[in-house]
């Protein structure tokens, strides 16, 4: 059996994301700290190829997005978490939720703790699985 042609209707040509056209959409002050997250990520993850991941910016490894960086209103955000850093006092100045840790953007994001959690998202990545 064939697939069903879909019955819903397109509105227009889909638009390509691409990490350029994602900063130029946001305001000076989020671009301003999401560079600086940029940057300290692709310092600590040099063998990294930037792409576009459920339409916010990742970085990916091996052809598969490990860290995702987006910018909102009030925070830039960077997911997930590793698992071996939640609930960390290092962590625990910054809101988090699920899988996010988020920083204001009234203040720059600690490049010491996105390098951290960057480098420990590679380990994780690389560890054999069991």
């Amino acid at each position: 059996m064939g697939r069903v042609p879909s019955t819903r209707r397109k509105t227009g040509p889909r638009r390509e994301r691409t990490v350029k056209t994602y900063f130029a959409t946001l305001p000076e002050r989020a671009r301003t700290c999401l560079r600086q997250v940029r940057r300290t990520i692709r310092a600590a993850a040099p063998g990294a190829v930037e792409c576009i991941s459920y339409r916010v910016p990742a970085f990916s490894l091996d052809g598969r997005p490990f860290v995702w960086y987006a910018a909102w209103r009030h925070h830039v955000s960077v997911y997930p978490v590793p698992s071996g850093m939640r609930g960390r006092a290092e962590i625990a100045a910054y809101e988090q939720s699920k899988g996010t840790l988020r920083f204001p953007l009234t203040q720059p994001p600690p490049a010491a703790l996105v390098r951290k959690v960057v480098r420990a998202l590679i380990a994780q990545r690389r560890r054999p699985k069991t």
